[in-house]
This record gives structure tokens, sequence and C-alpha cells, in this order.
């Protein structure tokens, strides 16, 4: 990552954490931030999911939120992952789910957390549908871990979670996630972490990932890569092709609202690829991060703005 852009995405993330910001950006974003959300309720998500599924683009869905305060709040999101899971089979939507392991819990009482999980994955195995535990900051690496591997060790294994290929430890963990098959999500990293646990530079962060894109295509792993960087799409495409790797040995995942005609051209040539789709009315740590990103996504956010303006 550059100074330039290093400096954007942490003075970015840190504004964006100001109580007053927060409070105006909700207040006043919200149309904006739908560029990034299918919406606020479980119908509009499905219904963005339907329209996705036409084009050729699985999904997967998650229902917003994060670092709750109280358990009953925990308690209500899982009781609304287990409509959503209900929802996906009753539309028959091609779609599996993800969620957030302290929006479940695991900052205010770790039992508490696994047995919600729990519940939200047993119900996704009885009907036959996937669960992926999605990847917080570093305070939350290992009980996410530890998590995933206890509910395998259930049986349950239709739970997989995230690798961040930015965090040094990744190149410790991918090796033996892959012996006990845990089905994993490959991403670059977005959250705000110190050159203590984590690299800096792009070009270390990019070779990260293809070292463990790579790892899993050797094991014969099914590889879920997430990504908007061309660079490494057309080096997976290469890769697989060099190595008579099939489509269906991988996919590619997108964010909802990004680059979706690059979505929608990659499923015409046959690759699999899945759209995260959120929606929720906890939308704002979700969409600070995307802006967060890169200055292209602020930037046409600002252009969009100008436009609701005109």
């Amino acid at each position: 990552m550059g100074i330039g852009s290093k400096w954007y995405r942490k003075s970015l993330l840190t504004v964006a954490g100001i109580p007053l910001v927060e409070k105006l950006s909700t207040s006043y974003g919200k149309r904006l931030a739908r560029r990034f959300i299918a919406g606020e309720t479980l119908d509009e998500a499905l219904n963005e999911v339907e329209a996705l599924n036409r084009l050729g683009i699985m999904a997967t869905l998650d229902h917003l939120g994060e670092g709750i305060r109280r358990l009953d709040e925990a308690a209500a999101y899982r009781d609304q992952y287990v409509k959503l899971i209900e929802g996906i089979a009753e539309r028959k939507v091609r779609s599996n789910v993800s969620l957030k392991p302290t929006q479940m819990g695991l900052a205010l009482n770790p039992a508490v957390c696994y047995s919600n999980i729990r519940d939200v994955v047993k119900q996704a195995r009885g009907r036959r549908n996937f669960v992926r535990i999605d990847m917080e900051n570093t305070p939350y690496t290992q009980a996410t871990l530890d998590l995933v591997r206890r509910l395998h060790k259930e049986g349950l294994t239709n739970v997989g979670t995230v690798l961040q290929a930015y965090l040094f430890r990744t190149a410790q963990d991918a090796p033996g996630l892959l012996r006990e098959g845990v089905n994993l999500r490959l991403v670059k990293g977005a959250y705000k972490e110190s050159e203590d646990v984590a690299f800096q530079k792009t070009s270390e962060i990019k070779d990260s990932f293809k070292g463990i894109i790579k790892l899993h295509l050797e094991r014969g792993a099914y590889t879920a890569v997430a990504t908007h960087d061309d660079e490494i799409i057309n080096w997976v495409k290469t890769y697989v092709r060099t190595k008579g790797i099939p489509k269906r040995a991988f996919e590619f995942q997108m964010l909802y609202g990004l680059r979706m005609n690059v979505q929608a051209r990659l499923a015409k040539e046959g690759y699999r690829i899945r759209c995260y789709v959120p929606y929720g009315v906890m939308w704002y740590p979700y969409f600070t991060r995307r802006l967060a990103e890169k200055p292209a996504n602020l930037m046409m956010v600002l252009k969009h703005m100008s436009a609701l303006k005109r």
C-alpha cells in the first residue's frame, strides 16, 4: 500500500469513527449508501439476489450488524438469520449467508455467541445451505478460528470463515485450516491494522494473497477469491488455465455495488462468481470500510451525491 493510499485509508477510517461524523452520515447518507447496500429489509435483499441470479451470479447475504452492546441484540440477529435462511429456501435463490461473530455476541459472551451461531449453522444444514463466518479485526481472529473449528468437530461442516492476506499470521493459519477441510474465503483485508501484525505495502499484500490462493488451488481445495483487483483476477485466470484447473474448482467473489459489469462479464465467461450482498439498517460501519478501501469508491459516491443535487 503506497504512502498516499495508506494515509487515505487510515484517515478516512479515523474520521468515520468520530461520533458526530457518524451521526451526520447516518442521518443524511442513506441514499448514498444504497450504492453498496441492497436495502433495509429481507424482501428487498432477496429481490436483488434474484436479479443477480438471472445474470448467472450467485450471492452471499449479510444481515448487517456488528459490535453489539447487549446479548438480546445478538439473539435478535440470530433469529433474523434463521428467517434469512428460510427466505432463501422459500424463494429458491442461489445464495448462502455471511455473518459476523461480534454480531452474535463474541465480544460480550463467547459461549452465547457460539450457541447463537450454532443455531444458525444447524438451520442452514437443514436447508442444505452454507454459513460464512466473516473475519473481523485482529482482536477476534483467533476466537473466530477456534469457533469454526469447534463447529466442525461437532460435525457442522457447512460453515467456513475468511483468511486475510495482509495479516502475518495467515501464512501459518492457512495450511492447518486446509488440512482440516475448512472452506475459506480469501481476501486482502479491509480493517485498519498496525504494522506489528499486518503488511502495509501493496506489493507485500498482493504477494501474500497470491501465495494463499496458489496454496488452495494446489491442494485441490475449493477456492473463493474475493477481490476487485484486475491484477489478481487475471493472475488467477492465467494460473488455472496453465495448471488445467477447471472453472468449477473456484469462484470469484465481489461486493454488491462495485464493478457489477465485471461480475456479469465473468459469469458470461463461465466463471463462478458470487456477490456479497449486505442489507439492513446497521449499514454505517460497512459503508465506511468500502469508502476506505480506495479513493475511487469515495469519488464514485461523491459523483452520485452531485447527481442527486441536480
